[in-house]
């Protein structure tokens, strides 16, 4: 009895251990991917300081604020082809390392066309880790997609909580935009480190459908149906939520004369919006896209028509950031790049996320500058109206065009 017990027990040890580090390894990617969140909430915050001292008008800022989606555009498709020859461990910490190096050397910018530059080359890498993030988590929790993307999610929440709140104690405490955009460079290389010593190739690589033929179903090309809707809702979500966080902050500081400490506190708000990720992939796992995202579009027009038209005080603006963190970033983010990767069969997974990376950020790259620009020529409540309100009610519209029975489905494994 004892011969029999033994190998038991020590099959529990390594499986428990197993466990252990497959959290951790969990853990370490989500802490990554909060760190690229914090990296893209910063400069923004950043901006009012950094046209003082350039003398930059209102549509270059708006454009060197998400410029770094132009980046994001370029590599994600290509990201996705790079996953089929390397690792995605290894794109990830090349990700890590492109855009950690490209923020610490904005700092030396001289002018209006090298700081384009650099910015455009942070997206590159930011582009390069989520695209690679996105397969590992749709893949490793294959039987769940969207709630795997809405746990990776959780990152983008606590980044773009700490980014702002951190970054605004950094320029108070240094008196200087340079030092928060260095400071944050270094953690991010940090990171490279730490991803290396803890995530496992057996995690990174895993591929869902070979260990639990969790999904079937699917299109056996990008090129159908509701792949092409979701990409015309991608582009139209890029517009809307990176006109919104490009410019917000100057919104706020500039429109309504908040300090940069109230500033940095309201977009921290919405960082924490996005903690409703998990459980709105919960939902989008478990309703119809159309129903999902039409919602969300919807509720997102409102939220968008108040914040741009109603109530300037500090409550209301850090309430209704709230809900639109939830409603964008926690809900609409979720289930687009979870329907993404369903609308395809499993072995399309890296390419799925790929076309979704380049579609919200292709159309993020102009974001802040149309929005600059027509908030510099008829104020911003027109340019909320048009950008957000107006954008997101045609996004209701087309998500009605989605058809679900078409896209992959959980089987029994």
């Amino acid at each position: 009895m004892g011969e029999t017990t033994t190998p038991a027990s020590a099959d529990g040890t390594s499986r428990a251990t197993d466990s252990a580090i497959a959290i951790a390894a969990i853990a370490v990617l989500i802490i990554s991917y909060c760190v690229n969140a914090m990296d893209r909430t910063l400069f923004p915050l950043m901006l009012t300081d950094v046209r003082r001292e350039f003398g930059f008008s209102l549509p270059q800022g708006g454009l060197l604020s998400t410029v770094f989606t132009l980046g994001m555009t370029l590599a994600g498709v290509p990201t996705g082809y790079l996953m089929s020859r390397y690792s995605r461990k290894t794109v990830i910490q090349i990700g890590i390392l492109i855009y950690s190096a490209a923020t610490v050397i904005t700092v030396i910018a001289t002018g209006f066309a090298d700081m384009l530059v650099y910015r455009t080359i942070t997206g590159v890498g930011e582009a390069m880790q989520l695209t690679a993030l996105l397969a590992v988590f749709s893949s490793y929790f294959s039987r769940h997609r969207a709630t795997g993307v809405g746990l990776l999610n959780y990152a983008y929440a606590g980044g773009a909580a700490i980014g702002p709140w951190l970054g605004a104690k950094l320029l108070v405490a240094y008196g200087t935009w340079r030092a928060p955009m260095i400071i944050f460079g270094v953690i991010g290389l940090a990171m490279m480190v730490l991803i290396a010593a803890v995530v496992q190739p057996h995690l990174s690589e895993s591929k869902g459908e070979e260990t639990a033929k969790a999904a079937s179903g699917g299109a056996a090309s990008l090129t159908n149906l509701n792949t092409t809707v979701l990409a015309v809702l991608s582009v139209l979500f890029g517009l809307s939520l990176y006109g919104y966080l490009g410019m917000y902050p100057t919104f706020l500081r500039e429109a309504l004369h908040y300090a940069p400490a109230d500033a940095g506190r309201v977009m921290s708000i919405y960082g924490l919006g996005v903690l409703v990720s998990l459980a709105s992939g919960w939902l989008g796992d478990r309703f119809s896209p159309r129903l999902v995202l039409g919602l969300s579009f919807l509720v997102a027009s409102a939220i968008a028509a108040v914040l741009f038209n109603g109530p300037t005080d500090f409550a209301t603006q850090a309430a209704l950031s709230f809900a639109l963190g939830a409603t964008f970033s926690g809900t609409i983010f979720v289930n687009l790049a979870a329907c993404h990767v369903k609308s395809v069969t499993a072995n399309l997974a890296g390419r799925a996320s790929g076309l979704f990376v380049s579609c919200v950020y292709g159309s993020a790259t102009v974001a802040g500058y149309v929005i600059g620009r027509i908030a510099s020529l008829s104020g911003w409540t027109v340019a909320g109206n048009v950008q957000l309100v107006a954008l997101c009610l045609i996004g209701a519209a087309i998500s009605l065009f989605l058809r679900p029975q078409d896209m992959s489905k959980r089987t029994t494994a």
